[in-house]
């Protein structure tokens, strides 16, 4: 089969920090790690990978972020979880990039995933409505995705209609792309890339792996 990318551009790049954070007791974009909030660890892997990237957050982040960085809240409320965000970043950037066809979504706790997340899910396309996805150690990881912004309409409808509202449910109503990544070897042990910060324990454990991910990257 002809591979064909979703676009000659990069394509947009959306930030999810709308969780309630219940389980951290706080906002984890405000979440402190390495002496920067951890969003702008996130924002900062995500952003040459992309077009241009916003934050979907339903509280404001409060962070000093780039004036061109855009946030804004879910367009179905009720905080109904993460697929909400992904329709937040699919409606804002039909809005705002009328050209963009699709749309690379990453968690805002989530502050080690590969720096070729995006290349490697839009090299995963083969065809139209596919929704490419991040696995590592045989492991789905459905919110480090790429997502046709063709789907809004249908994923609105599923948001308002499913009563799980499970992200791979409505991964698996489409043709999905696997891209497997790596774990990262460290002197440390091997790190799961897409290793994500729920509790304070894992963020002590992001801080003592923090300079050993940045110093093996350089």
């Amino acid at each position: 089969m002809t591979q064909a990318t979703p676009s000659a551009h990069l394509p947009r790049g959306v930030v999810l920090a709308g969780g309630l954070s219940s389980r951290m007791g706080q906002d984890k974009a405000a979440v402190m790690l390495g002496g920067k909030p951890l969003v702008h660890h996130v924002i900062e892997r995500l952003a040459p990978q992309t077009a241009g990237l916003s934050v979907n957050s339903n509280i404001g982040t409060g962070l000093d972020l780039a004036a061109a960085i855009a946030v804004f809240g879910d367009t179905v409320p009720g905080h109904v979880g993460p697929m909400a965000g992904v329709l937040s970043g699919m409606r804002h950037a039909a809005r705002h990039s009328p050209a963009a066809s699709h749309v690379a979504t990453v968690p805002t706790d989530t502050p080690f995933f590969p720096r070729n997340l995006v290349a490697r899910l839009q090299a995963a396309i083969t065809e139209p409505n596919q929704i490419a996805v991040a696995y590592s150690g045989d492991i789905m990881h459905p919110v480090f995705a790429l997502w046709p912004v063709a789907l809004a309409d249908e994923l609105e409808h599923w948001l308002l209609t499913d009563g799980k509202r499970r992200v791979r449910g409505f991964i698996e109503r489409h043709p999905v792309g696997r891209v497997d990544f790596p774990v990262i070897e460290t002197v440390d042990g091997p790190i799961d890339p897409f290793f994500n910060i729920n509790t304070p324990a894992d963020l002590e454990a992001a801080e003592r792996w923090l300079q050993l991910i940045e110093g093996r990257e350089k």
